[in-house]
C-alpha cells in the first residue's frame, strides 16, 4: 500500500496514522538497543525511532548515510520527550531513493568559500539559507505588487549590446558572430527607450553584469537588479517617493510572512520603515561627517564605505530611521545622462539610497533634451557616434523621466544581517568564481 507524502510540518495532523515522509538523513544515532534517525525535508525535521529486532529494517537503518535521500513510511506517534515537535515516526518501511557518498565534502564548520563550492549541499543543510530564498521571493513579489498597482509595465530588456553602455568601463566583452558584443551593465538605456516608446512606467527585475575586479563583501560580477523608470515626472522627488513606497510595501510583506522565522534564524527584526525616508544633500553629508572627524584619503566628492556608515549612524541617531537618501551628487561622479539643476550645474538631480550604511540604490532624473545630452556627453569626453541609437530616443519628443536601479542581493544582505553578498546569492559570481 502506497501512502501519500506528508510534509514534516503537517505531521501533527496525522498522529496515529501511517504516512510517508520524504527527505534527507540529517543525523544518525545508532545505539545498542535503539536506532534514531532524524529526517529533514524543506519544512522541518522529524525523528524516526526503531527498536533493534535483528529484522530487515534494522539492517536498512544501519546502512544509511548522512544526506541520503529517503522515503520513510511509518506510524506518527505522540512522544513528548522528543525535542523535535514532540512527535516521532515508528518505521514500517525504509526506501533509499539515492544514497549519499561519504564523507560529505562540507560540514557545519566549513568556511564560506568551500561551502560555495558545494552550494547545493550548503543550501540544503542550512534552513536559514532556504529561508533567505523564501524571503527573496516575498520581497520581489511585494515590489512587483507595488509596481503593478502604480500601473507599471514589466519589461525584459536585452542583456547583449552592440556597444559598451555608459562609459565603456566595467563591461564584459564577448565574441558575437565575428564581431564584439558586450553584456549589459544596466538596463538603463533600454528603460529610457521604453519611456520614449510611450510606456509611462517601466519596471524590470533581471541580471546585471559588471566587470569590476572588486573583492569586497558587497560586489558581484553578475547580480539581480531591480530597475524602475517613470515618465512625466515633476522632478527627482517623484522617483524617491516611488522607491520608498515600494520598499515599505515589500518589507511589510516580508515582515508579515517571515518576521518570526527571520528573528529565529538570523536574530534580526524586520522593521517596516515609515515614509518619507530622510533626505540629505551630499554637501550636508560631507559637513556632518567632517565635524565627526571623517577625513577620507582619496574621496573628495563621493562617500567611501566608512562615510556611508557614518552618515547612516548619524541619521539613525537624529531621526530613528534606518534609510537615508543622499541627494545632489557632484557632476564629476555621475554619468552624463543625469540631469543638472538650472540654478546649480555643478551637481546632479540624483540620489543614492543607504540602508544601515550600505548603498542599495542609485537613481536620478534623466536628461531628456537631445542637445543637452550631446553637450554633457562631450564634456565627459565621450563620442556621440557609438551612442547614436540611444541618443535618437531623445530627438522625437521624449518626456521628462527618471528612475532607479536597486541591487536585490544588497537589500537581502542588509535585511537579514548577512556579512557578504556571497551569502545573499544562490550561485555567486565574482572575479575568482565562475563555478559551480
Amino acid at each position: 500500500m502506497i501512502h501519500s507524502r506528508v510534509h514534516v510540518s503537517d505531521l501533527r495532523e496525522h498522529v496515529g496514522r501511517t504516512v510517508s515522509v520524504c527527505g534527507w538523513v540529517n543525523t544518525l544515532r545508532l545505539q545498542r538497543k535503539m536506532q534514531f534517525v532524524v529526517v529533514r525535508d524543506s519544512t522541518g525535521m522529524v525523528q524516526v525511532t526503531h527498536k533493534r529486532d535483528e529484522g530487515p529494517l534494522e539492517a536498512q537503518l544501519e546502512a544509511l548515510t548522512s544526506e541520503s535521500a529517503v522515503r520513510i513510511t511509518g506510524r506518527v506517534v505522540d512522544a513528548a520527550q522528543v525535542k523535535l515537535g514532540g512527535l516521532e515516526i515508528v518505521p514500517e518501511a525504509v526506501e533509499v531513493l539515492n544514497p549519499a557518498a561519504t564523507p560529505l565534502p562540507i560540514d557545519d564548520h566549513t568556511g564560506l568559500e568551500q561551502r560555495l563550492d558545494w552550494r547545493f549541499l550548503d543550501v540544503r543543510r542550512r534552513p536559514a539559507t532556504q529561508l533567505m530564498f523564501a524571503v527573496q521571493t516575498t520581497l520581489e513579489q511585494g515590489m512587483r505588487e507595488y509596481a503593478y498597482t502604480q500601473g507599471a509595465t514589466e519589461m525584459h530588456t536585452p542583456k547583449l549590446m552592440g556597444t559598451a553602455s555608459e562609459s565603456g568601463a566595467e563591461v564584459f566583452k564577448l565574441g558575437y558572430f565575428g564581431r564584439s558584443a558586450y553584456l549589459a551593465q544596466s538596463p538603463q538605456f533600454f528603460k529610457q527607450m521604453a519611456i520614449a516608446a510611450g510606456v509611462d512606467k517601466v519596471f524590470e527585475i533581471g541580471p546585471v553584469f559588471r566587470a569590476e575586479p572588486s573583492f569586497t563583501s558587497r560586489h558581484a560580477t553578475e547580480f539581480t537588479g531591480v530597475d524602475v523608470e517613470l515618465a512625466w515626472i515633476d522632478g527627482v522627488e517623484d522617483v524617491m517617493a516611488f522607491e520608498e513606497q515600494m520598499l515599505a510595501h515589500a518589507i511589510a510583506k516580508v515582515a508579515d510572512a517571515h518576521g518570526e522565522t527571520i528573528a529565529e534564524h538570523y536574530g534580526v527584526e524586520v522593521a517596516v520603515p515609515t515614509t518619507p525616508f530622510p533626505r540629505i544633500t551630499m554637501t550636508e553629508a560631507h559637513e556632518i561627517l567632517r565635524k565627526g572627524g571623517w577625513d577620507p584619503a582619496g574621496v573628495k566628492e563621493d562617500l567611501d564605505p566608512e562615510g556611508e556608515r557614518g552618515i547612516s549612524t548619524h541619521i539613525k541617531e537624529a531621526t530613528g530611521h534606518e534609510f537615508v537618501f543622499i541627494t545632489h551628487y557632484p557632476v564629476g561622479i555621475r554619468p552624463f545622462y543625469h540631469m543638472r539643476p538650472a540654478d546649480d550645474p555643478s551637481v546632479t538631480l540624483s540620489f543614492d539610497l543607504l540602508w544601515k550604511g550600505l548603498e542599495v540604490t542609485t537613481g536620478a532624473q534623466r536628461e531628456h533634451r537631445y542637445d543637452v545630452l550631446l553637450k554633457q556627453s562631450a564634456e565627459k569626453g565621450m563620442s556621440a557616434e557609438p551612442m547614436q541609437d540611444y541618443l535618437n530616443a531623445f530627438r522625437y519628443g521624449c518626456p521628462p523621466h527618471g528612475g532607479l536601479g536597486m541591487g536585490l542581493g544588497r537589500v537581502l544582505m542588509v535585511m537579514l544581517g548577512l556579512d557578504s553578498i556571497r551569502e545573499a546569492t544562490f550561485l555567486f559570481r565574482g572575479p575568482n568564481r565562475l563555478s559551480p
